[in-house]
C-alpha cells in the first residue's frame, strides 16, 4: 500500500502541471519506474519539454539539458580531454550526459552522428572516449524530445537507437479548458521548475523492485508471445519485434499493474502500454496508410486473448 500512495503522490503532482494529460503523465511516470529511456514526440509547443523537466524534479533527480542543434558534436555530448599544464596530463573534462536525467531536447534536430553518441550511454550506462570508459551516474534516463519528422531541419533517428527507448509517447493539443488555464495562467515550464521531489532515490530503486516481482502468469506469456508472433508474420509490419522488445514489454506491463495496485499482470496492462512501447520500433505496410500507432492498435484487435 505504501507504494501505491507515493505513486498516486508523483501521479497527482505531475497531473498539476500537465493538465488533462493523465494517460501520458501514467506512461512517463511507468517508464521510469521501468527503468527505462522515454521518446516523447509531438510538434512545438505542447508540454514536451515541461513534461521531462516536472519528471525529473518530481523524481528528486539531477538533470541536464541539451538543446540538440545540427552543429552539435559527440564531444559535446560526453565530454572531451584538455591538457592541463600544471598536472602536464590530459585531464577529462565530463560532458552533460554525467547526469541522472539526460534532457535530450528535439533530438531529431541533430546529426545522425550526435545521436549515434548516445547509443552507448543509453544502453551500456558508460561512455569510452579516448580508449577510456566512464561510468555514468545510477540511475541514468535520457529523456528525449523529438518534432514530427515532415518539420525541416530533422533527421529520422537510427532504428538501433529507436529501439533502446522503451517507450514513445505523444502528447497532442490541450483540451479547450487545458488550453484556457495555459492562456490565462503563467506558464506551466515556471510550475514544473518549481515542483519539489517526491520520492528519493532509496524509494525509487524499492518501487523498481517491487515492479519487478509482479507476478506473470503462463497465460499472460502465452498472449505476450501471441502479440511478438502477430508482428513478425508480415501482415502488419515489415518486420517484426526482436526479443529484447519483448522484454520491455513485459517490464513495462509489470510497471503498469504495480501503478493499478496490483501484484499481477493482466491482459489490460499489456493493451493499455502496448503502442507505447512497440510501435516506434515497427514500420507498418499496406492497409491503407495507416500509422504503426493505428496499425498496432489494429493488431490488437486481431489478437485474441488465449
Amino acid at each position: 500500500m505504501h507504494a501505491q500512495n507515493t505513486i498516486n503522490a508523483l501521479l497527482s503532482q505531475l497531473n498539476t502541471v500537465m493538465e488533462g494529460k493523465p494517460d501520458q503523465v501514467r506512461d512517463g511516470v511507468a517508464c521510469l519506474l521501468a527503468g527505462g529511456h522515454l521518446l516523447i514526440e509531438d510538434v512545438p509547443g505542447v508540454g514536451k519539454t515541461t513534461l521531462a523537466h516536472a519528471l525529473a524534479h518530481s523524481f528528486g533527480l539531477q538533470f541536464s539539458r541539451v538543446q540538440f542543434t545540427a552543429d552539435l558534436m559527440p564531444s559535446d555530448l560526453t565530454g572531451v580531454s584538455i591538457y592541463d599544464r600544471g598536472r602536464e596530463a590530459f585531464v577529462f573534462h565530463r560532458g552533460p550526459v554525467f547526469a541522472q536525467v539526460l534532457l535530450a531536447d528535439e533530438i531529431n534536430r541533430a546529426s545522425p552522428k550526435t545521436q549515434s553518441a548516445l547509443l552507448e550511454a543509453m544502453e551500456e550506462r558508460q561512455v569510452t572516449t579516448e580508449g577510456k570508459t566512464h561510468s555514468l551516474p545510477s540511475p541514468f534516463f535520457v529523456i528525449a524530445t523529438q518534432n514530427p519528422l515532415d518539420q525541416l531541419g530533422t533527421f529520422p533517428l537510427p532504428e538501433s537507437q529507436l529501439d533502446r527507448f522503451l517507450m514513445r509517447i505523444s502528447l497532442g493539443y490541450p483540451s479547450r479548458d487545458a488550453e484556457r488555464k495555459l492562456l490565462t495562467g503563467n506558464g506551466r515550464r515556471s510550475a514544473a521548475d518549481a515542483l519539489q521531489p517526491v520520492i528519493n532515490q532509496e524509494q525509487l530503486q524499492q518501487l523498481q523492485a517491487a515492479a519487478l516481482a509482479v507476478h506473470v502468469s503462463d497465460a499472460l506469456l502465452n498472449y505476450v508471445q501471441d502479440l511478438i508472433a502477430a508482428t513478425r508474420n508480415g501482415q502488419w509490419f515489415a518486420q517484426g519485434l526482436s526479443p529484447r522488445a519483448g522484454i520491455a514489454l513485459l517490464r513495462a506491463a509489470k510497471t503498469i499493474a504495480l501503478m493499478e495496485g496490483r501484484d499481477y499482470v493482466a491482459p489490460d496492462d499489456v493493451q493499455a502500454i502496448l503502442p507505447q512501447v512497440i510501435a516506434h520500433r515497427l514500420v507498418p505496410v499496406g492497409h491503407a496508410g495507416r500509422g504503426a500507432v493505428e496499425q498496432v492498435r489494429a493488431m490488437m484487435q486481431a489478437v485474441p486473448l488465449s
